[in-house]
Parts: C-alpha cells; structure tokens; sequence
C-alpha cells in the first residue's frame, strides 16, 4: 500500500532566526580582516528557531574563540546581539551589531600596529 503524505504549508513551518543581509556583511568584512592579520583561520554558522550565531576560530579543532549571537526575543530588553566569549561569558551585548562587533574591532587594531 502507499502512503500519501501531505505537502507542508507555509503556516506548519517553523521560523528560523538568521542575520540579515547587512549584518553578514559586517560580519564577514570583520572576520576577513582578522583572517589577513592571521588571528582566524575557520568560522562557522548556525541558524536556530531562537538564536542566530556566527562563531570565529583559531583552529578548525578547538572551541570558538568569540560567537556573535543574533536573539531576536532580547531586542526589546538588552539588545538582539551578543559577544559571547571562548568559555561562554557574555563580553558585550546591544542594540546594535556595530556597537557589539567594537571590542573586536580594537583588537584588530592592536594587532595591526605591533
């Protein structure tokens, strides 16, 4: 016998978080930069129902070394994005990616002028 199975609608999927255009653009423009002064080597991506992360690695084996988180929920209260750090600390948290991504941004260039 066959089974029929029933085509999904689009009010039976599931929302997924992402990063939108612009915001993948800083990312990746920041993590491009850190890669040419030779600080990352890998990254990775996930995209969940309630956070979306961008994790940035030293090596393809370790943990990350620094997650920017995207949770949509916290917009409101403390801001949709984190800085969360290799041990899991949250190092900074905003409204905006700009605001978030600023301690990375002073570490490229303390790398810069040694």
């Amino acid at each position: 016998m066959s089974v029929i199975a029933a085509f999904p609608s689009p009010r039976d999927r599931q929302a997924v978080t992402a990063f939108d255009r612009l915001e993948l653009q800083r990312i990746l423009d920041l993590y491009g930069r850190m890669v040419a002064a030779g600080h990352w080597r890998d990254y990775a991506m996930s995209f969940g129902r309630d956070v979306a992360s961008f994790a940035a690695f030293r090596r393809a084996a370790e943990r990350p070394e620094i997650r920017i988180e995207k949770r949509p929920q916290l917009r409101v209260k403390q801001g949709a994005f984190a800085l969360v750090s290799e041990h899991g600390a949250v190092l900074k948290r905003g409204h905006e990616l700009a605001s978030v991504l600023a301690p990375l941004e002073r570490r490229l260039m303390r790398l810069v002028e040694d």
